[in-house]
């Protein structure tokens, strides 16, 4: 028997890989799935805003949260590179990095593509009498290319193909593991609408994406398949237009995994026959299957099935476009999860160059991921006003970023 690969990187990383509790144990309540840090903001923008991004106004890692917002790109060309330590007060060799882009295909639709890459860190393999078998580097990336069309100026629509990679614990010894391969793909919709309340200036902008609809990863034996990180996200963003230096964005985001809650029962052990019986028979179910039913299996019924929706939200205020101040806050339930913590960032933009920088400050003291930072790189080139002859920006495509 060998440890299946899920299970596996958990126990290396000490937590789990998104959760924030310092002393984990796997939560029986908990949802777990291949591939996690596919749910993980790569940029410090979002990260900043608590996750939150499905309505915010366009930049080039919009296709990560919702494709259907790259109609709206205010650039004919962008870039951004991220970087992030991971776990740093568990290890010193992890880290999340992302490469990021889109062009501008005429002035209502753009491309874009994206490569995520987590390095795990290194691992030693010892036998029973303590002596080095080997070592292992685990890694995981996703290669994605989106698509997005503005259908009519305040509407807009994108999708994503997706190429998934999972490598965590290589051949050693009797091992069998294989790299886990995955296909899946994103479907997104955006909408933006300016308004004038009063005397003020306010844009409205609605979100919503399904995102990682894709085959199941297997390792070793088929029987043990895990489901992708398929999630619904959906959000909203307001902006208000203080004056012609100063605005404001308030924006918030519910996402949900569209997999199947695990069965438990209070008091019952998780390798009870009867309890791996039923956990077997959830994951069997097709895609298409555990999606529908994942809004109603969860044991604990309608009042369970609301902890399974994180929430983000965040705050935005910019100065000419020039100076960004960001602060979030995203919230997990406690036993599925127990992500709980703030966020803070700065942003700056100069001419076709901009940093942003964010650093997340955990509800409890001890916690794997406190003095987390994430910092990105962007590269912004023609506004569309100067890329064509009529402005193409529709409805909303003025970078509050």
């Amino acid at each position: 028997m060998h440890p299946r690969p899920t299970v596996l990187l958990l126990t290396l990383l000490g937590a789990a890989p998104l959760v924030a509790s310092a002393q984990y144990e796997l939560d029986p309540h908990a949802i777990t799935t291949a591939v996690p840090i596919l749910t993980l903001s790569p940029d410090a923008r979002g990260a900043a805003l608590g996750e939150a991004g499905a309505a915010t106004s366009p930049d080039a890692n919009a296709a990560f949260y919702n494709a259907g917002k790259l109609g709206f790109v205010p650039y004919k060309y962008s870039v951004s590179l991220s970087y992030s330590p991971w776990l740093r007060k568990v290890t010193d060799d992890m880290s999340l990095q992302s490469i990021a882009g889109y062009g501008k295909i005429g002035e209502r639709s753009a491309v874009a593509a994206s490569l995520t890459y987590f390095a795990l860190g290194n691992i030693d393999y010892r036998d029973g009498n303590n002596i080095n078998t080997g070592n292992f580097d685990p890694k995981e990336f996703a290669f994605t290319v989106s698509y997005g069309q503005k259908l009519s100026d305040n509407f807009g629509l994108g999708v994503s193909a997706r190429y998934v990679r999972s490598n965590l614990i290589g051949a050693y010894g009797s091992n069998d593991a294989q790299s886990g391969n995955s296909l899946a793909v994103d479907l997104g919709a955006y909408y933006s609408r300016g308004l004038t309340i009063g005397a003020g200036v306010y844009n409205l902008a609605l979100g919503g994406a399904i995102t990682n609809i894709g085959n199941k990863m297997t390792y070793a034996d088929p029987e043990n398949a895990s489901f992708l990180p398929t999630n619904l996200r959906l959000g909203t963003a307001l902006t208000r237009e203080i004056d012609q230096y100063n605005k404001i964005t308030l924006t918030f985001d519910a996402n949900k995994l569209l997999v199947p809650s695990p069965y438990y029962e209070d008091g019952v052990a998780a390798n009870d026959p009867r309890i791996e019986a039923r956990n077997d028979e959830r994951a069997q179910k097709s895609i298409i299957s555990a999606a529908l039913g994942s809004f109603s299996d969860a044991p604990g019924g309608f009042k369970e099935e609301l902890r399974e929706i994180n929430l983000s939200g965040g705050a935005e205020y910019s100065y000419n476009d020039l100076v960004m101040a960001r602060v979030g806050y995203f919230y997990e339930a406690p036993d599925k999860g127990d992500r709980q913590y703030l966020s803070l960032g700065l942003g700056v933009r100069y001419q076709v160059f901009g940093i942003d920088g964010t650093y997340l400050v955990p509800n409890a003291r001890q916690n794997p991921l406190s003095e987390t930072i994430r910092v990105s790189l962007h590269f912004n080139f023609n506004k569309l006003e100067e890329a064509f002859r009529d402005n193409g920006s529709g409805g909303n495509t003025s970078p509050i970023d």
